[in-house]
């Protein structure tokens, strides 16, 4: 019997350079400057033969990017893909040690930054790493735009080639920790490869979508749920910096785009926007969110613009685009995810270790090519993720006799506010670091903008007074905004089983 490996197509805007060169594949939001295809290729050659001969970046090296949202971060990312490399972006919100621990742990060999960072950078030990700018004067969006030879650029090409492999790690997405530490989730371009073709079966991407993003870059939300499926689509990225309600209605509208991509707090602030009953969206099929379930409420507002909405479920370590509820069933399966992608394998499995059936809770498992290879350097959080090949989510589902799925808790007290992962661990180890703390417990609790939000529960050593405003003042300067409690309480004690572990299942109950 002979077999043959099956290989596929990683080097995608080289394809898109011989397809559709003159097409549109990525704008910046802000400025109206676009990269077409064949632009989009040649900076990504340039950016490869400029970062190994400058920087001696090679195969399975790994540059940190500490950035807001430019155009030049996906020029890096193809050009680290040319050359075998890894990118891992960094949230710019964390606090500097939280970027020290990132950049501890990830050890890349060249650090690239924007300006507005460097004195951020500059307070953090970066123990004489490499670093460069992004963007700017003498940076690496400078010297690639400098060179504008298509003869030296073909010669470039096959001096350089594309030295990534399907079991090449593209990405490095960090993700806050159950323990109080991130773990970077590595994404191989295979996962990607088949993440991008999921997305494309389910949301029928063609090389004339065009949607705004505006999720940030160190997100795999901002990566992978449209960016990189467009990329490997040929259809066109509109880039913003930031979320602004009215800068998204408008460039949505002017660039007549096909798809909208949001969480339910970005969606509710675009229709409170004055211009969202004026803006002219009638080329959008249907608007994808996720993060949390959209209250019916928002969901008929937008359907009154004839948008439907398609929620959907997925996590960094997989995917992301795990699950999607057709925009036929938003009313009918009011709640639900829907159900997995094409080329998905899902099970539920109880405490007994058994798989569940129709209606019974158990933790969502999942199998598939688009799964993590795993956790960079944490080789024990790996293990107890992923066993025998299926990938332990933590969130607890079940799903009815049609096979649509339902979110009902999770199994590690992860909370999302506005879209962001928040574990309360991390939360309470930095509470714990105050002296007069004596215990502490975050929840996640129902707020209407931000769909949830952490409410500290703490009780205080004897003979110390409680300040609320020295604690939020301590968790301001050690975490970043979105990890910080909204309510704070102080107890005499905080409620324990028998065998000690504090049972926050009684907080839910405590009035803030």
């Amino acid at each position: 019997m002979i077999t043959q490996k099956i290989s596929f197509e990683l080097d995608w805007l080289k394809k898109w350079n011989q397809y559709s060169p003159l097409n549109k594949a990525v704008t910046n939001g802000d400025t109206g400057e676009y990269l077409n295809y064949q632009q989009f290729y040649a900076k990504s050659v340039l950016g490869a033969d400029f970062l190994n001969s400058v920087f001696k970046i090679k195969k399975e090296s790994r540059v940190l990017l500490l950035s807001t949202n430019e155009v030049s971060s996906l020029v890096l990312f193809f050009s680290l893909a040319r050359l075998g490399a890894a990118l891992v972006p960094i949230n710019y919100r964390l606090t500097v040690s939280e970027i020290q621990y990132l950049i501890d742990n990830s050890d890349p060999e060249l650090i690239i930054y924007e300006p507005q960072y460097f004195d951020l950078l500059n307070s953090v030990d970066i123990k004489q790493k490499k670093t460069y700018l992004l963007i700017g004067k003498n940076s690496f969006e400078d010297n690639i735009n400098a060179q504008n030879d298509p003869e030296n650029l073909e010669k470039l090409n096959s001096k350089i080639g594309f030295n990534s492999e399907p079991e090449s790690i593209a990405l490095i997405i960090y993700t806050s920790g159950t323990t109080g530490f991130p773990k970077g989730a590595m994404i191989s371009h295979r996962a990607l490869f088949w993440n991008s073709l999921n997305t494309m079966m389910r949301l029928n991407i063609t090389d004339q979508d065009s949607a705004v993003i505006f999720l940030p870059l160190f997100h795999t939300g901002g990566w992978n749920v449209l960016t990189t499926p467009f990329f490997h689509h040929g259809a066109h990225i509109i880039l913003t910096k930031k979320f602004d309600a009215d800068q998204i209605l408008k460039l949505s509208e002017s660039n007549k785009c096909t798809l909208l991509f949001g969480v339910p707090t970005t969606m509710a602030m675009m229709s409170k926007s004055p211009l969202f009953k004026k803006c002219d969206l009638s080329k959008i099929r249907y608007a994808i969110v996720g993060g949390e379930p959209m209250p019916i409420s928002e969901i008929e507002l937008w359907q009154t613009k004839n948008i439907p909405i398609r929620q959907g479920y997925g996590l960094t370590e997989f995917g992301p685009n795990v699950f999607s509820l057709n925009e036929s069933d938003t009313l009918r399966k009011k709640g639900s995810i829907g159900f997995a992608n094409f080329y998905i394998q899902t099970q539920i499995i109880n405490e007994a270790n058994e798989i569940c059936t129709a209606d019974q809770i158990g933790e969502l498992w999942l199998k598939g090519e688009m799964m993590m290879t795993g956790y960079w350097k944490d080789d024990e959080a790996t293990r107890m993720t992923i066993v025998d090949g299926w990938l332990k989510t933590g969130d607890l589902v079940q799903f009815d006799n049609e096979g649509y799925f339902y979110v009902v808790g999770r199994k590690k007290e992860m909370y999302k506010s506005g879209g962001e992962n928040v574990y309360p661990a991390e939360i309470e180890k930095v509470l714990m670091s105050i002296s007069a703390i004596k215990e502490a417990a975050v929840i996640g609790v129902k707020d209407e903008l931000w769909g949830e939000v952490g409410h500290a529960y703490i009780s205080i050593n004897n003979g110390m007074t409680y300040n609320e405003d020295e604690i939020r003042q301590h968790v301001f300067t050690n975490l970043a905004k979105f990890k910080h409690p909204k309510f704070y309480t102080c107890l005499p004690d905080l409620p324990k089983g028998d065998s000690g572990k504090i049972l926050k299942r009684q907080l839910l109950n405590t009035k803030h």
